[in-house]
Protein backbone atom coordinates (compact mmCIF):
# COMPACT_ATOMS: atom_id res chain seq x y z
CA UNK A 1 0.00 0.00 0.00
CA UNK A 2 1.27 3.46 -0.76
CA UNK A 3 1.80 5.94 1.61
CA UNK A 4 -0.92 8.66 2.03
CA UNK A 5 0.09 12.81 2.35
CA UNK A 6 -1.83 14.25 5.30
CA UNK A 7 -1.58 17.44 6.80
CA UNK A 8 2.23 17.92 6.07
CA UNK A 9 3.21 14.57 7.15
CA UNK A 10 3.14 11.03 6.11
CA UNK A 11 1.01 7.93 6.74
CA UNK A 12 2.66 4.92 6.31
CA UNK A 13 0.04 1.66 5.54
CA UNK A 14 -1.06 -0.11 8.59
CA UNK A 15 1.77 -3.07 9.29
CA UNK A 16 1.57 -6.19 7.84
CA UNK A 17 3.48 -8.07 10.83
CA UNK A 18 3.22 -8.35 13.70
CA UNK A 19 5.15 -6.02 16.12
CA UNK A 20 7.06 -7.07 19.33
CA UNK A 21 4.53 -5.37 22.50
CA UNK A 22 5.57 -2.44 23.59
CA UNK A 23 5.19 -1.29 27.54
CA UNK A 24 2.22 -0.84 28.58
CA UNK A 25 1.47 2.94 28.71
CA UNK A 26 1.24 4.61 32.53
CA UNK A 27 -1.39 6.92 30.99
CA UNK A 28 -4.48 6.96 28.78
CA UNK A 29 -6.10 10.06 27.45
CA UNK A 30 -9.15 10.20 25.54
CA UNK A 31 -10.45 13.22 24.25
CA UNK A 32 -13.65 13.68 22.59
CA UNK A 33 -14.43 16.78 20.36
CA UNK A 34 -17.78 17.46 19.11
CA UNK A 35 -18.35 18.35 15.75
CA UNK A 36 -14.66 17.73 14.70
CA UNK A 37 -14.08 16.85 10.69
CA UNK A 38 -11.19 16.31 9.58
CA UNK A 39 -11.67 18.32 6.29
CA UNK A 40 -11.70 21.47 8.12
CA UNK A 41 -8.02 20.19 9.74
CA UNK A 42 -7.01 19.74 6.01
CA UNK A 43 -8.18 23.07 5.13
CA UNK A 44 -6.13 24.90 8.12
CA UNK A 45 -3.13 22.98 7.96
CA UNK A 46 -1.33 26.23 7.42
CA UNK A 47 -2.37 27.62 10.16
CA UNK A 48 -1.89 24.39 12.91
CA UNK A 49 0.82 24.15 15.06
CA UNK A 50 3.80 21.64 14.90
CA UNK A 51 2.76 19.79 18.08
CA UNK A 52 -0.67 19.38 18.69
CA UNK A 53 -3.34 17.93 15.55
CA UNK A 54 -0.23 17.89 13.13
CA UNK A 55 1.51 16.03 15.42
CA UNK A 56 -1.22 13.55 16.37
CA UNK A 57 -2.20 12.57 12.44
CA UNK A 58 1.43 12.06 11.33
CA UNK A 59 2.52 10.26 14.25
CA UNK A 60 -0.79 8.36 14.43
CA UNK A 61 -3.24 5.91 13.12
CA UNK A 62 -6.04 8.08 11.56
CA UNK A 63 -9.53 7.46 10.50
CA UNK A 64 -11.25 9.71 8.55
CA UNK A 65 -14.56 8.31 9.39
CA UNK A 66 -16.47 7.38 12.81
CA UNK A 67 -19.79 5.22 11.78
CA UNK A 68 -22.38 5.89 14.35
CA UNK A 69 -25.04 3.66 12.49
CA UNK A 70 -28.36 6.29 12.57
CA UNK A 71 -27.45 10.08 13.79
CA UNK A 72 -26.79 10.85 17.51
CA UNK A 73 -26.24 13.47 19.72
CA UNK A 74 -22.63 13.65 21.10
CA UNK A 75 -23.84 12.76 24.62
CA UNK A 76 -25.11 9.13 23.40
CA UNK A 77 -22.08 9.33 20.82
CA UNK A 78 -19.81 9.59 23.65
CA UNK A 79 -21.63 6.74 25.31
CA UNK A 80 -21.16 4.62 22.79
CA UNK A 81 -17.44 5.23 22.36
CA UNK A 82 -16.70 4.59 25.96
CA UNK A 83 -18.87 1.47 26.31
CA UNK A 84 -17.95 0.13 22.92
CA UNK A 85 -22.20 -0.39 22.43
CA UNK A 86 -25.38 1.08 20.90
CA UNK A 87 -27.88 2.89 22.85
CA UNK A 88 -29.91 -0.49 22.99
CA UNK A 89 -26.96 -1.93 25.42
CA UNK A 90 -25.41 0.89 27.37
CA UNK A 91 -28.86 2.88 28.48
CA UNK A 92 -27.83 6.30 27.11
CA UNK A 93 -30.02 7.31 23.79
CA UNK A 94 -29.34 11.41 23.96
CA UNK A 95 -28.31 13.96 26.87
CA UNK A 96 -32.24 14.34 27.65
CA UNK A 97 -34.49 11.56 28.12
CA UNK A 98 -38.63 12.23 28.50
CA UNK A 99 -40.62 11.00 31.40
CA UNK A 100 -44.45 9.81 30.26
CA UNK A 101 -45.40 9.62 33.87
CA UNK A 102 -44.23 13.06 34.68
CA UNK A 103 -44.76 14.26 31.24
CA UNK A 104 -41.72 16.03 31.21
CA UNK A 105 -38.37 15.40 30.34
CA UNK A 106 -34.94 15.14 32.51
CA UNK A 107 -31.25 14.39 31.89
CA UNK A 108 -30.61 11.01 31.14
CA UNK A 109 -28.04 10.76 33.73
CA UNK A 110 -30.24 12.77 36.76
CA UNK A 111 -30.49 10.60 39.85
CA UNK A 112 -31.84 12.18 43.18
CA UNK A 113 -29.99 9.92 45.13
CA UNK A 114 -27.08 11.98 44.99
CA UNK A 115 -25.74 15.83 45.64
CA UNK A 116 -23.93 18.02 43.81
CA UNK A 117 -21.00 19.51 44.80
CA UNK A 118 -20.88 23.01 43.64
CA UNK A 119 -23.79 22.14 41.59
CA UNK A 120 -27.45 22.20 42.18
CA UNK A 121 -27.12 19.23 39.26
CA UNK A 122 -28.17 15.84 40.87
CA UNK A 123 -26.35 13.34 38.36
CA UNK A 124 -24.88 10.19 38.21
CA UNK A 125 -23.76 7.48 36.17
CA UNK A 126 -26.14 5.21 37.02
CA UNK A 127 -28.63 4.96 33.88
CA UNK A 128 -24.90 3.38 32.09
CA UNK A 129 -25.85 0.20 31.92
CA UNK A 130 -22.83 -1.70 30.96
CA UNK A 131 -19.25 -0.91 31.91
CA UNK A 132 -16.81 2.11 30.03
CA UNK A 133 -13.52 1.98 29.48
CA UNK A 134 -12.78 4.18 32.31
CA UNK A 135 -14.43 1.37 34.56
CA UNK A 136 -12.12 -0.99 33.23
CA UNK A 137 -9.58 1.01 33.37
CA UNK A 138 -9.94 1.56 36.79
CA UNK A 139 -10.45 -1.96 37.79
CA UNK A 140 -7.14 -3.30 35.92
CA UNK A 141 -5.11 -0.85 38.42
CA UNK A 142 -7.17 -2.23 41.30
CA UNK A 143 -7.14 0.30 43.50
CA UNK A 144 -3.98 2.63 43.07
CA UNK A 145 -4.90 4.61 39.79
CA UNK A 146 -6.41 7.18 39.07
CA UNK A 147 -9.46 7.93 36.31
CA UNK A 148 -10.68 11.69 35.63
CA UNK A 149 -12.92 13.37 33.10
CA UNK A 150 -13.15 17.15 32.37
CA UNK A 151 -15.80 18.37 30.09
CA UNK A 152 -17.99 22.06 29.74
CA UNK A 153 -20.67 19.94 29.79
CA UNK A 154 -22.18 17.23 32.38
CA UNK A 155 -22.90 14.20 30.66
CA UNK A 156 -20.38 14.52 28.86
CA UNK A 157 -18.00 14.40 31.83
CA UNK A 158 -19.73 11.40 33.98
CA UNK A 159 -19.89 9.05 30.68
CA UNK A 160 -16.50 9.25 30.23
CA UNK A 161 -15.50 8.99 33.90
CA UNK A 162 -18.06 5.68 34.35
CA UNK A 163 -19.73 4.14 37.37
CA UNK A 164 -15.53 3.40 39.18
CA UNK A 165 -13.90 6.96 38.22
CA UNK A 166 -12.20 8.75 40.80
CA UNK A 167 -14.04 12.07 39.71
CA UNK A 168 -15.95 13.97 36.74
CA UNK A 169 -15.88 17.68 36.69
CA UNK A 170 -17.87 19.96 34.46
CA UNK A 171 -18.52 24.17 34.59
CA UNK A 172 -21.69 25.03 35.97
CA UNK A 173 -24.37 26.32 33.96
CA UNK A 174 -25.63 29.08 36.88
CA UNK A 175 -22.46 29.67 38.60
CA UNK A 176 -19.57 28.72 36.61
CA UNK A 177 -17.88 27.05 38.88
CA UNK A 178 -16.23 23.24 38.42
CA UNK A 179 -18.75 20.65 39.54
CA UNK A 180 -19.26 17.24 40.14
CA UNK A 181 -21.51 14.94 42.16
CA UNK A 182 -21.34 13.24 45.63
CA UNK A 183 -21.42 10.08 43.49
CA UNK A 184 -17.71 10.60 43.23
CA UNK A 185 -15.27 10.55 45.72
CA UNK A 186 -12.67 12.67 44.72
CA UNK A 187 -12.72 16.37 44.72
CA UNK A 188 -8.95 17.39 43.87
CA UNK A 189 -7.51 20.47 45.65
CA UNK A 190 -6.46 21.42 42.17
CA UNK A 191 -10.71 21.78 41.43
CA UNK A 192 -11.06 23.39 45.05
CA UNK A 193 -8.46 26.08 44.62
CA UNK A 194 -9.79 27.24 41.12
CA UNK A 195 -13.57 27.37 42.22
CA UNK A 196 -12.00 29.60 45.59
CA UNK A 197 -9.10 31.58 44.12
CA UNK A 198 -9.85 31.90 40.62
CA UNK A 199 -13.21 31.27 40.12
CA UNK A 200 -14.67 31.67 36.42
CA UNK A 201 -17.50 33.93 37.50
CA UNK A 202 -14.87 36.97 38.05
CA UNK A 203 -12.81 36.25 35.68
CA UNK A 204 -15.21 36.29 32.74
CA UNK A 205 -15.68 40.07 33.24
CA UNK A 206 -12.27 40.38 31.22
CA UNK A 207 -12.61 37.61 28.84
CA UNK A 208 -13.27 38.51 25.35
CA UNK A 209 -13.45 35.70 21.47
CA UNK A 210 -12.49 37.25 18.83
CA UNK A 211 -9.81 36.34 16.15
CA UNK A 212 -6.87 34.62 16.98
CA UNK A 213 -4.51 36.36 14.96
CA UNK A 214 -6.38 39.89 15.43
CA UNK A 215 -7.87 40.00 11.64
CA UNK A 216 -9.46 36.68 9.89
CA UNK A 217 -7.22 37.87 6.43
CA UNK A 218 -5.40 34.72 6.54
CA UNK A 219 -8.67 32.79 7.34
CA UNK A 220 -8.90 30.27 4.05
CA UNK A 221 -12.83 30.27 2.56
CA UNK A 222 -14.28 33.31 3.97
CA UNK A 223 -16.04 35.61 2.12
CA UNK A 224 -14.28 39.33 2.11
CA UNK A 225 -17.36 40.80 4.12
CA UNK A 226 -16.81 38.41 6.54
CA UNK A 227 -12.87 39.13 6.51
CA UNK A 228 -13.46 42.75 7.00
CA UNK A 229 -16.06 42.53 9.77
CA UNK A 230 -14.91 39.93 11.81
CA UNK A 231 -16.67 38.93 14.73
CA UNK A 232 -16.16 39.70 19.04
CA UNK A 233 -17.82 37.77 21.58
CA UNK A 234 -18.09 38.77 25.41
CA UNK A 235 -19.65 37.16 28.33
CA UNK A 236 -21.47 39.88 30.16
CA UNK A 237 -22.75 39.87 33.92
CA UNK A 238 -26.19 40.79 32.81
CA UNK A 239 -26.68 37.92 30.57
CA UNK A 240 -28.56 35.08 31.26
CA UNK A 241 -26.70 32.52 29.67
CA UNK A 242 -23.38 33.68 30.56
CA UNK A 243 -21.77 30.31 31.31
CA UNK A 244 -23.62 28.95 28.76
CA UNK A 245 -22.44 30.79 25.99
CA UNK A 246 -18.97 30.78 27.25
CA UNK A 247 -18.65 26.60 27.48
CA UNK A 248 -19.60 26.19 24.04
CA UNK A 249 -17.54 29.16 22.68
CA UNK A 250 -13.77 28.38 21.84
CA UNK A 251 -12.90 29.86 25.13
CA UNK A 252 -14.80 27.41 27.41
CA UNK A 253 -12.42 24.52 25.29
CA UNK A 254 -9.39 26.81 26.82
CA UNK A 255 -10.96 26.22 30.42
CA UNK A 256 -10.95 22.40 30.06
CA UNK A 257 -7.41 22.59 29.10
CA UNK A 258 -6.25 24.86 32.33
CA UNK A 259 -8.06 22.70 34.70
CA UNK A 260 -6.62 18.92 32.80
CA UNK A 261 -3.11 20.44 32.80
CA UNK A 262 -3.68 21.01 36.65
CA UNK A 263 -4.59 17.74 37.52
CA UNK A 264 -2.21 16.01 35.15
CA UNK A 265 0.44 18.03 37.17
CA UNK A 266 -1.00 17.77 40.91
CA UNK A 267 -2.55 14.12 40.84
CA UNK A 268 0.73 12.95 39.12
CA UNK A 269 -1.41 11.16 36.70
CA UNK A 270 0.93 8.45 34.66
CA UNK A 271 3.28 8.22 37.78
CA UNK A 272 1.54 5.46 39.77
CA UNK A 273 1.51 2.07 39.19
CA UNK A 274 -0.17 0.73 36.71
CA UNK A 275 -2.67 2.64 34.29
CA UNK A 276 -4.36 6.88 34.66
CA UNK A 277 -6.78 7.66 32.30
CA UNK A 278 -7.47 11.49 31.65
CA UNK A 279 -10.82 12.15 29.26
CA UNK A 280 -11.55 15.53 28.09
CA UNK A 281 -14.57 17.03 26.61
CA UNK A 282 -14.32 19.40 23.53
CA UNK A 283 -16.36 21.33 20.91
CA UNK A 284 -16.05 22.87 17.83
CA UNK A 285 -19.16 22.88 16.85
CA UNK A 286 -20.95 25.37 15.26
CA UNK A 287 -21.78 28.54 17.80
CA UNK A 288 -25.00 28.91 19.07
CA UNK A 289 -24.52 32.27 20.37
CA UNK A 290 -23.62 33.31 16.98
CA UNK A 291 -24.81 36.81 15.62
CA UNK A 292 -24.55 35.06 12.29
CA UNK A 293 -26.40 32.66 10.68
CA UNK A 294 -23.33 30.79 9.55
CA UNK A 295 -20.51 31.59 12.55
CA UNK A 296 -17.73 29.77 9.95
CA UNK A 297 -15.37 32.28 10.92
CA UNK A 298 -16.33 31.44 14.59
CA UNK A 299 -15.92 27.85 13.44
CA UNK A 300 -12.48 28.50 12.15
CA UNK A 301 -11.13 30.52 14.64
CA UNK A 302 -12.28 27.59 17.35
CA UNK A 303 -10.25 25.08 15.42
CA UNK A 304 -6.90 26.63 15.00
CA UNK A 305 -7.48 27.33 19.44
CA UNK A 306 -8.02 23.90 19.91
CA UNK A 307 -5.11 23.24 18.12
CA UNK A 308 -2.79 25.17 20.55
CA UNK A 309 -4.70 23.91 23.26
CA UNK A 310 -3.44 20.15 22.15
CA UNK A 311 -0.13 21.22 21.94
CA UNK A 312 -0.35 22.48 24.91
CA UNK A 313 -1.61 19.64 26.42
CA UNK A 314 0.86 17.54 24.71
CA UNK A 315 3.98 19.89 26.20
CA UNK A 316 2.45 19.21 29.71
CA UNK A 317 2.55 15.43 29.20
CA UNK A 318 6.18 15.43 27.73
CA UNK A 319 7.17 16.56 30.92
CA UNK A 320 5.75 14.29 32.74
CA UNK A 321 5.38 11.19 32.61
CA UNK A 322 6.09 11.78 29.02
CA UNK A 323 4.71 10.70 25.58
CA UNK A 324 6.36 7.51 25.65
CA UNK A 325 4.58 6.29 28.28
CA UNK A 326 1.39 7.99 26.92
CA UNK A 327 -1.54 6.60 24.65
CA UNK A 328 -3.91 9.14 23.36
CA UNK A 329 -7.17 8.74 21.07
CA UNK A 330 -9.14 11.52 20.16
CA UNK A 331 -12.35 11.01 18.24
CA UNK A 332 -14.81 13.20 16.69
CA UNK A 333 -18.67 13.74 17.94
CA UNK A 334 -21.39 14.37 15.52
CA UNK A 335 -22.46 17.97 16.17
CA UNK A 336 -25.89 18.66 17.63
CA UNK A 337 -28.67 19.67 15.00
CA UNK A 338 -29.05 23.45 14.65
CA UNK A 339 -31.92 25.63 16.05
CA UNK A 340 -31.55 27.98 13.26
CA UNK A 341 -32.80 27.87 10.37
CA UNK A 342 -32.31 29.42 6.84
CA UNK A 343 -33.31 32.98 6.26
CA UNK A 344 -35.99 33.77 4.57
CA UNK A 345 -34.69 35.79 1.79
CA UNK A 346 -33.37 32.52 0.45
CA UNK A 347 -36.45 31.25 -0.49
CA UNK A 348 -35.46 27.63 0.52
CA UNK A 349 -38.86 25.45 0.91
CA UNK A 350 -39.68 25.33 4.46
CA UNK A 351 -42.27 25.51 6.98
CA UNK A 352 -42.72 24.70 11.12
CA UNK A 353 -44.04 21.48 12.21
CA UNK A 354 -45.77 22.43 15.47
CA UNK A 355 -45.74 19.50 18.69
CA UNK A 356 -48.69 21.36 19.89
CA UNK A 357 -50.88 21.50 16.90
CA UNK A 358 -49.80 17.66 15.98
CA UNK A 359 -50.43 16.53 19.41
CA UNK A 360 -53.90 17.80 19.53
CA UNK A 361 -55.26 17.00 16.00
CA UNK A 362 -53.30 12.97 16.26
CA UNK A 363 -55.11 13.16 20.08
CA UNK A 364 -58.67 14.01 18.02
CA UNK A 365 -58.31 11.92 15.53
CA UNK A 366 -57.76 8.84 18.03
CA UNK A 367 -60.95 9.96 19.70
CA UNK A 368 -63.12 9.84 16.24
CA UNK A 369 -61.61 6.13 16.03
CA UNK A 370 -61.89 4.73 19.52
CA UNK A 371 -63.64 7.64 21.73
CA UNK A 372 -63.15 10.27 23.96
CA UNK A 373 -59.93 10.62 26.10
CA UNK A 374 -56.64 11.69 26.56
CA UNK A 375 -55.04 9.08 23.67
CA UNK A 376 -51.34 11.17 23.50
CA UNK A 377 -49.67 12.05 26.61
CA UNK A 378 -46.48 13.09 25.38
CA UNK A 379 -44.28 14.86 22.84
CA UNK A 380 -40.09 15.10 22.98
CA UNK A 381 -37.92 15.03 20.80
CA UNK A 382 -40.03 14.17 17.66
CA UNK A 383 -41.30 11.38 19.50
CA UNK A 384 -45.22 10.66 20.34
CA UNK A 385 -45.98 9.20 23.67
CA UNK A 386 -49.44 7.05 23.59
CA UNK A 387 -51.67 6.32 26.67
CA UNK A 388 -51.29 2.68 27.91
CA UNK A 389 -53.36 2.98 30.26
CA UNK A 390 -56.20 4.13 28.22
CA UNK A 391 -55.32 1.90 25.38
CA UNK A 392 -55.48 -1.13 27.81
CA UNK A 393 -58.66 -0.18 29.38
CA UNK A 394 -60.63 0.21 26.01
CA UNK A 395 -59.01 -3.25 25.10
CA UNK A 396 -57.48 -2.24 22.39
CA UNK A 397 -54.37 -3.82 20.94
CA UNK A 398 -50.82 -1.07 21.40
CA UNK A 399 -49.36 -2.34 18.07
CA UNK A 400 -53.11 -1.30 16.48
CA UNK A 401 -52.87 2.19 18.03
CA UNK A 402 -49.70 3.27 16.96
CA UNK A 403 -49.90 2.24 13.68
CA UNK A 404 -53.10 4.30 13.40
CA UNK A 405 -51.22 7.15 14.72
CA UNK A 406 -48.40 6.97 12.68
CA UNK A 407 -50.66 6.72 9.40
CA UNK A 408 -52.40 9.99 10.52
CA UNK A 409 -49.04 11.74 11.71
CA UNK A 410 -47.29 10.61 8.21
CA UNK A 411 -50.18 13.15 6.37
CA UNK A 412 -49.04 16.05 8.03
CA UNK A 413 -46.85 19.09 6.71
CA UNK A 414 -43.39 18.79 7.31
CA UNK A 415 -43.38 15.23 8.04
CA UNK A 416 -41.31 12.45 5.84
CA UNK A 417 -41.72 9.34 7.67
CA UNK A 418 -43.30 8.07 10.87
CA UNK A 419 -42.19 4.96 12.55
CA UNK A 420 -43.55 2.95 15.42
CA UNK A 421 -41.73 1.58 17.82
CA UNK A 422 -42.83 -2.30 16.81
CA UNK A 423 -41.77 -1.38 13.19
CA UNK A 424 -38.00 0.03 14.56
CA UNK A 425 -37.59 -3.09 16.47
CA UNK A 426 -38.90 -5.52 14.14
CA UNK A 427 -36.02 -3.65 11.80
CA UNK A 428 -38.54 -2.98 9.04
CA UNK A 429 -37.90 1.06 9.14
CA UNK A 430 -35.32 3.32 8.07
CA UNK A 431 -32.13 3.63 5.64
CA UNK A 432 -30.01 1.11 7.53
CA UNK A 433 -33.13 -0.58 9.60
CA UNK A 434 -30.35 -2.70 11.99
CA UNK A 435 -28.96 0.46 13.19
CA UNK A 436 -31.79 2.27 13.70
CA UNK A 437 -32.81 -0.84 15.96
CA UNK A 438 -29.25 -0.68 17.74
CA UNK A 439 -29.28 3.03 18.55
CA UNK A 440 -33.10 2.68 19.71
CA UNK A 441 -33.43 2.55 23.67
CA UNK A 442 -36.96 0.98 24.16
CA UNK A 443 -36.89 2.11 27.75
CA UNK A 444 -36.94 6.02 26.87
CA UNK A 445 -38.17 6.14 22.97
CA UNK A 446 -41.51 7.55 22.24
CA UNK A 447 -44.31 5.08 20.61
CA UNK A 448 -43.71 6.75 17.11
CA UNK A 449 -41.02 9.11 16.13
CA UNK A 450 -41.03 11.18 13.35
CA UNK A 451 -38.30 12.57 10.59
CA UNK A 452 -39.10 16.05 9.84
CA UNK A 453 -38.21 17.28 6.51
CA UNK A 454 -34.92 18.91 5.48
CA UNK A 455 -35.25 22.17 5.96
CA UNK A 456 -38.46 22.19 8.56
CA UNK A 457 -38.57 23.31 11.65
CA UNK A 458 -39.99 21.08 14.83
CA UNK A 459 -41.20 23.23 17.49
CA UNK A 460 -41.17 22.32 20.45
CA UNK A 461 -44.16 24.21 21.79
CA UNK A 462 -45.16 21.97 24.07
CA UNK A 463 -42.09 21.25 26.35
CA UNK A 464 -40.75 24.79 25.63
CA UNK A 465 -37.73 22.88 24.88
CA UNK A 466 -35.59 23.58 21.97
CA UNK A 467 -36.84 23.72 18.30
CA UNK A 468 -34.85 21.12 15.92
CA UNK A 469 -33.93 22.54 12.91
CA UNK A 470 -33.72 19.24 10.71
CA UNK A 471 -30.61 19.17 8.21
CA UNK A 472 -29.02 16.00 6.85
CA UNK A 473 -25.39 15.15 8.43
CA UNK A 474 -22.79 15.58 5.91
CA UNK A 475 -19.44 15.67 7.63
CA UNK A 476 -17.60 12.79 8.56
CA UNK A 477 -15.87 12.62 12.27
CA UNK A 478 -12.65 11.44 12.55
CA UNK A 479 -11.06 9.05 14.58
CA UNK A 480 -7.02 9.10 15.42
CA UNK A 481 -4.79 6.58 18.42
CA UNK A 482 -1.38 8.23 18.77
CA UNK A 483 1.31 6.37 21.20
CA UNK A 484 1.19 2.62 22.68
CA UNK A 485 3.64 1.92 19.58
CA UNK A 486 0.69 2.30 17.22
CA UNK A 487 2.71 3.24 13.72
CA UNK A 488 1.38 5.98 11.58
CA UNK A 489 -1.60 4.21 9.48
CA UNK A 490 -4.26 5.80 7.55
CA UNK A 491 -7.68 3.51 7.51
CA UNK A 492 -9.48 4.90 4.87
CA UNK A 493 -12.57 2.25 5.67
CA UNK A 494 -15.23 3.96 8.25
CA UNK A 495 -14.84 2.42 11.47
CA UNK A 496 -17.62 1.29 13.26
CA UNK A 497 -17.66 3.51 16.79
CA UNK A 498 -18.20 0.72 18.67
CA UNK A 499 -14.72 -1.05 17.91
CA UNK A 500 -13.10 1.97 19.53
CA UNK A 501 -13.67 0.93 22.85
CA UNK A 502 -12.24 -2.44 22.22
CA UNK A 503 -8.77 -1.02 20.19
CA UNK A 504 -8.39 0.99 22.97
CA UNK A 505 -8.73 -1.79 25.88
CA UNK A 506 -6.00 -4.02 23.35
CA UNK A 507 -3.55 -1.23 23.30
CA UNK A 508 -3.76 -1.11 27.13
CA UNK A 509 -3.46 -4.68 27.55
CA UNK A 510 -6.60 -4.37 29.86
CA UNK A 511 -10.44 -5.94 29.11
CA UNK A 512 -12.69 -4.43 27.00
CA UNK A 513 -16.28 -2.73 28.44
CA UNK A 514 -18.40 -5.80 29.27
CA UNK A 515 -20.87 -5.09 26.36
CA UNK A 516 -18.14 -4.19 23.69
CA UNK A 517 -18.76 -7.53 21.08
CA UNK A 518 -17.26 -6.10 18.42
CA UNK A 519 -13.22 -6.76 17.32
CA UNK A 520 -10.53 -4.20 17.94
CA UNK A 521 -8.55 -2.77 14.65
CA UNK A 522 -5.66 -4.12 14.19
CA UNK A 523 -2.96 -1.10 14.44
Amino acid sequence: MASVALLGGSARAIAAEPRAAVERPGLVVGILVEGLDEDILRLLDAHLSPGGFKRLMSEGAVAGDIDYGTPLDPVAAAAMIYTGTSPAVNGIPAANVYQPSKHRSRPVLSDSSQMGNFTADLLSPAAIHVSTLGDEVRIDGNGPTYVYALAADPSRAIIMAGHAGNGAYWIDDINGRWASTTYYRDLPQSITLRNYNSPLDSRLDSVAWGPLFGTLQSYPDLTAATRQNGFSYNFPRNSRDRFRSFKVSAKGNEEVTDMATDLLHYQMLGQHQGIDMLSLGYTVAPYPYSLTPTPRAETLDAYIRLDRDIQKLMKAIDKRPGTDRTLIFVAGLPAPASSRPDEERWRLPSGEFSSRKARSLLNMYLMALHGNGEWVTGYHDRHFYLNHQLIKEQKLDISDVRAEAAQFLTRMSGVSNAYTIDDVMAARVGADPAALRRNTSVEHTGDIILEINPGWTAVDDLEGGPDHFSRLASTANPLIIWGAGVPPARIDEPVDARRIAPTVARLLRIRSPNAASLSPLRL
